[in-house]
């Protein structure tokens, strides 16, 4: 069992995005540009912003953050990102999910402009994945895709099981290994709550990709000898030995499957760090597509 470590390679990535930034502020142009609006004060939600902002400044990147309380109004909201739309110094927008109930997320995505959407949320980003043709890719699938390519995991031909169909992580994720490239050409198949009999399915899979949100749901007994297994789930449960009170663990039983896995991201230190390192890859994108 080899461990797919995300925390090293985003470390790795950081490190070639800091030396394309230095390059580029050495000869007199600005650094990319990423700001963050983030509503409310949920926990979970602080700790990944205040991440993002933490990534952007290790890269040299200039990063705002707007901080509203969560009674702002839909409009108040879809007026600032309007005007965030349209300031040419901004390359890079991402609102922190969720909303407040009140505020239709549906219609934020839709407004921030397609090509400073760095999450990769937009319909025309999706679209454009789902036609094969250049976008801004949802980025934690492209942070996994990342992940795949750095451990040289053979995907062409293998039975991928994406356990998960949000349109976050687990449809976006299943175009993409189905996808005529590396990684790529596998034989997809999309298993969520309504699917009978997941073990089934898993026990055939070559690769499985857990994203639903249920905490240690793939046992042992799931999967095969030798699968590949990327553990998207981050979901806190209640440990007294914490300081906290609570742990993390993804949405596979991590101490149960590892011995049976070829190799298996780890929750925490796998997925997280390169959906972030995702994130500012595809805002320097954005900011070069914008030079």
């Amino acid at each position: 069992m080899q461990l797919l470590d995300g925390k090293s390679l985003s470390t790795k990535l950081k490190t070639h995005i800091k030396t394309e930034v230095d390059s580029l502020t050495s000869t007199g142009k600005r650094a990319p540009h990423l700001v963050a609006i983030l509503i409310g004060a949920n926990p979970a939600s602080e700790t990944y912003v205040a991440a993002k902002i933490k990534s952007c400044e290790e890269v040299g990147f200039q990063s705002t953050l707007y901080r509203y309380d969560a009674s702002i109004t839909e409009a108040e909201l879809l007026q600032k990102i309007n005007e965030i739309n349209a300031d040419s110094s901004i390359d890079g927008l991402l609102v922190q999910l969720p909303l407040p109930k009140h505020i239709n997320e549906t219609k934020v995505v839709e407004t921030v402009d397609y090509r400073k959407d760095v999450d990769g949320f937009h319909p025309t980003n999706i679209g454009r994945m789902a036609k094969g043709l250049p976008c801004t890719l949802p980025a934690t699938p492209y942070g996994i895709l990342k992940l795949l390519e750095e451990y040289k995991i053979e995907t062409a031909g293998k039975h991928c099981v994406v356990i998960g169909r949000s349109h976050i992580v687990g449809s976006p994720m299943s175009i993409l290994m189905a996808r005529n490239d590396y990684p790529g050409n596998a034989t997809v198949t999309i298993c969520h709550s309504k699917t009978k009999d997941l073990s089934s399915f898993t026990r055939n899979a070559d690769i499985i990709i857990a994203a639903v949100g249920i905490p240690q749901m793939l046992k042992a007994d799931m999967v095969k000898d030798g699968v590949v297994i990327v553990d998207v789930g981050t979901n806190r449960i209640e440990d007294a030995t914490k300081k906290s009170g609570f742990r993390l663990v993804g949405d596979v039983d991590f101490d149960s499957v590892k011995d049976k896995c070829s190799y298996i991201s780890p929750v925490p230190g796998g997925v997280g760090p390169m959906t972030i390192a995702a994130l500012l890859l595809n805002t320097l994108d954005t900011y070069k597509r914008g030079e």
